[in-house]
């Protein structure tokens, strides 16, 4: 143990830990009161996320295929991340810290405990049918036969509106509640020195959820037998699934409260200085002024060239899979079951590659780290879509049906994809932001991580939409793939760019990579794990 004195644990810490514990523990017993209400709110936000997630998936794609993730993505997350930024925006200029914390919480702790409550029991009474009904009606009979497949998919995104809101609000979730009110807090209240130690175990510890909330979707979605109709048994499910997310919303709010009663104002934790200094940079940044501010910035433009990479390539092929899941599961139980397990699966390997992910940093450097993900889902997305294209031929022949291997082999790909992206992505792009000076910072990933990932999203939902008006995903994959090549060629090109721009950054501040064979990290080479769809 240290023996520095608990005030000055903020200088030259990498010293005071060898062996295992500078590994996997390098955290002081006073720093306990810090650390452990940080993992458990990102624990709690990871959790609901992972639920989320997997259930907004579960009632869009068995309600209304996955041909109407596309539309949602633009029409309905793109406008309401766009609303929620200005309203954030607005409202750090009037309300303290806390309080807009708490306010930005309200709205999906009081929508999710509604719905497995009040919203889903009574869907049929607040769903448009007959309005629907007539619209489908006026598609077929008045427009062109090219148009029908777009628009009947808009037409059953409005008939299930209940279940579109719940799936634009869990994909803010990722990112209002992640990316920007758990990381901006982190990033507040963590020292530079503490950040090389904390954010590792933020990420390795916090992405437990992923391996529980996967265990916890299991248990309550397998309980099909014990009901008399499919309806009452996915009820039941929703009850205890969005308690749970209600409870873990409540238990962040405690923890935030927690946090600014007692570690706030702790001066050997947290000084008046370090309290001050970011309120001064609170990003105040209109839509516009982000956009100019990453059109100004080519080190900007390109962080947010591989935020909308990702988006869009990771986008076209899980649109491809899940078509293939709800043709597998057309019961909302089954699908929500594999999904739990699917979580539980991803969360081990994001566990396991988020462990050995700062050794690659150290030992590969940064580029090579950086370049991981558009590789891995290149290779994966590649094998996948030559599986789907000519899966026919091979039915029959697999001693398994090829619609069930196709569901395996995209579940894999989705897994490595996104534990490569967790463990790899997520922190080469959080140090990529080190070297900069903090209003470039703070604005620069406000308006990346929020904007930007959102806006790949839906740029994999406009391309989807595009080839939907020349017929079914299944008859024009050769078309997405040619796109998901197209995007990761440039996601690459970006990563060189980035990675000359990077080193000659850190030689401006006086930094560098470390060599291949240091041991000890690059400053933040442990990095931000984070989790945003």
């Amino acid at each position: 143990m240290s023996n520095m004195k608990p005030g000055n644990t903020h200088r030259g810490t990498q010293a005071e830990f060898s062996g295992f514990r500078k590994i996997f523990w390098p955290i002081h017993n006073h720093e306990l009161k810090k650390f452990l209400p940080m993992v458990l709110m990102m624990f709690c936000f990871l959790f609901n996320y992972t639920i989320m997630r997997d259930t907004k998936d579960t009632l869009i794609v068995t309600a209304a295929g996955a041909e109407a993730i596309p539309f949602l993505k633009f029409w309905g997350t793109l406008p309401m991340s766009i609303f929620f930024v200005l309203v954030y925006a607005k409202l750090s200029n009037i309300l303290k810290p806390e309080t807009l914390f708490y306010c930005m919480i309200a709205p999906f702790l009081v929508f999710f405990a509604c719905f497995g409550f009040l919203i889903y029991p009574n869907v049929e009474l607040v769903s448009p049918t007959q309005a629907a009904d007539a619209m489908q009606a006026f598609v077929n009979a008045s427009l062109p036969a090219q148009m029908h497949d777009t628009l009947s998919k808009l037409i059953e995104v409005l008939r299930v509106w209940p279940y579109a809101l719940f799936y634009i609000l869990s994909e803010l979730w990722g990112s209002m509640g992640i990316s920007l009110l758990f990381w901006q807090f982190a990033n507040q209240i963590t020292r530079s020195a503490e950040a090389k130690r904390f954010y590792a175990g933020f990420g390795q510890l916090g992405n437990l959820a992923l391996v529980a909330s996967g265990l916890t979707i299991i248990y309550f979605s397998d309980i099909r037998g014990e009901f008399s109709s499919d309806k009452e048994a996915w009820g039941v499910t929703l009850h205890w699934l969005m308690g749970a997310i209600t409870v873990c919303c409540f238990v962040i709010l405690f923890a935030y409260r927690w946090m600014n009663k007692n570690v706030l104002t702790d001066p050997t934790l947290y000084s008046p200085l370090d309290k001050a200094s970011p309120k001064k940079s609170k990003p105040k940044l209109t839509l516009t002024e982000s956009f100019m501010l990453l059109c100004r910035s080519r080190y900007l433009g390109c962080i947010a060239l591989l935020v909308l990479c990702y988006g869009v390539s990771i986008n076209l092929i899980e649109v491809v899979w899940k078509a293939q899941l709800g043709a597998q599961f057309t019961n909302e139980n089954d699908y929500n079951t594999f999904m739990g397990y699917f979580s539980m699966c991803t969360g081990i390997a994001t566990l396991f590659l988020v462990t050995i992910g700062s050794n690659v940093v150290r030992r590969l450097g940064w580029l090579i780290a950086a370049l991981s993900a558009p590789i891995m889902i290149l290779i994966t997305g590649a094998i996948f879509f030559a599986f789907i294209m000519y899966k026919n031929e091979l039915d029959g022949i697999l001693p398994y049906t090829a619609l069930w291997l196709a569901v395996i082999i995209g579940a894999t790909q989705n897994i490595l994809s996104k534990a490569t992206k967790y463990s790899l992505f997520d922190p080469t792009k959080e140090m990529a932001y080190i070297p900069l000076d903090q209003e470039s910072k703070v604005k620069g990933k406000a308006a990346i991580d929020v904007v930007g990932g959102r806006l790949g999203k839906s740029g994999g939902g406009i391309i989807l939409q595009v080839v939907l008006m020349f017929g079914a995903i299944a008859d024009n994959l050769p078309v997405l793939l040619f796109f998901v090549g197209l995007v990761i060629a440039t996601w690459i090109t970006s990563v060189f760019s980035l990675n000359k721009r990077y080193h000659a950054k850190l030689q401006e501040v006086g930094e560098e990579e470390p060599a291949p064979t240091t041991a000890a990290p690059a400053s933040g080479g442990q990095g931000t794990v984070e989790v945003t769809g």
